[in-house]
């Protein structure tokens, strides 16, 4: 089973397990260190996770001590939705590359394909979905082919090495292809067994886009945060995960991440404790058998818990 897969135009090989930085505490930055130490080479961060100094000095702790060198990292950021002004995307990337000490990112994404009022930096960093003026979600007029260009600007700056995209669909994908001199090199969308999206993933892998899924233990991560992720069922202690994990001498966490290796796509999982950081990467010297994947794929149930409209926000983005 490769450990890597191999991105478009650049032949860049994106590891297919990487460590998420989303929700992780903001004085994170000996977690980054211990999951680089434990093996991780894929950190997988954003503005909007608001930990993004903390993360760079992680990646420079381990640097400094030898255990990497930059070159073996694969460090993934976003742009947010408040930056997409084509005005705005240098000086969004310029923050986010000094806040975490790189001369260089290896993929960075737009966010969402949402375009929102700029608000300044200095009023607020990163922005959030609402304006802190108005406490409203207000539109603008900036079409993704314009930020796109800028996104592209940046790889011919030598500042970015892979630029793609998330929480899209393929339209818009076809949409981009139509104009876009780089194509996205990955689509980095929500993907679980209650959420298996297997027509976009065959069409997006069919036209040499890389697909990387988050939150791919399902609810787990969204029991906080809204009323979807607080009913169902949680996969890490499904009955049928857990008969699953059992019979490979696994962990349920374990089976979930290798489900999505089995169909080429990237994960990210993230976990402070460095014994299931470990685990989450001992992935490749096993097999999910057919019955097994069939078994698990019989838990499809178009469950959808990172939406906007679960978060109060008058925005049906996956409709």
């Amino acid at each position: 089973m490769a450990t890597h897969i191999e991105l478009n135009r650049t032949g860049d090989k994106m590891p297919i397990v990487g460590f998420g930085c989303w929700k992780v505490e903001k004085d994170c930055a000996d977690t980054i260190y211990n999951a680089i130490k434990a093996g991780y080479r894929l950190i997988d961060g954003a503005a909007a996770y608001e930990n993004e100094v903390e993360v760079g000095q992680g990646i420079a702790r381990a640097i400094q001590e030898g255990i990497v060198k930059r070159e073996d990292l694969f460090v993934v950021s976003k742009l947010w939705n408040t930056d997409h002004h084509k005005d705005h995307v240098r000086p969004a990337f310029d923050r986010t590359l000094k806040d975490m000490g790189l001369d260089y990112i290896d993929l960075y994404l737009v966010h969402f394909p949402i375009p929102v009022k700029h608000v300044d930096p200095k009023v607020q960093y990163p922005g959030g979905w609402e304006n802190p003026e108005t406490k409203k979600m207000e539109y603008q007029r900036s079409p993704l082919h314009l930020c796109w260009a800028e996104m592209e600007k940046l790889v011919d700056a030598g500042l970015v090495r892979n630029i793609g995209i998330s929480n899209t669909n393929v339209m818009m994908l076809l949409d981009m292809f139509s104009y876009c001199r780089y194509k996205p090199a990955t689509l980095q969308v929500e993907l679980h067994p209650y959420l298996q999206q297997n027509n976009l993933v065959r069409w997006v892998q069919s036209q040499d886009v890389a697909i990387t899924a988050y939150s791919s233990f399902g609810p787990a991560s969204y029991v906080q945060l809204n009323e979807a992720g607080k009913t169902a069922k949680p996969l890490l202690t499904h009955e049928t995960i857990e008969q699953v994990a059992k019979k490979y001498s696994k962990s349920p966490a374990q089976v979930l991440l290798r489900w999505s290796v089995q169909r080429n796509v990237a994960v990210i999982p993230k976990s402070m404790n460095v014994d299931r950081m470990k685990a989450n990467l001992d992935l490749f010297d096993w097999t999910l058998e057919d019955e097994d994947i069939k078994t698990i794929n019989s838990l499809e149930m178009g469950a959808r818990f990172n939406d906007t409209l679960e978060y109060g926000i008058d925005l049906p983005l996956f409709d």
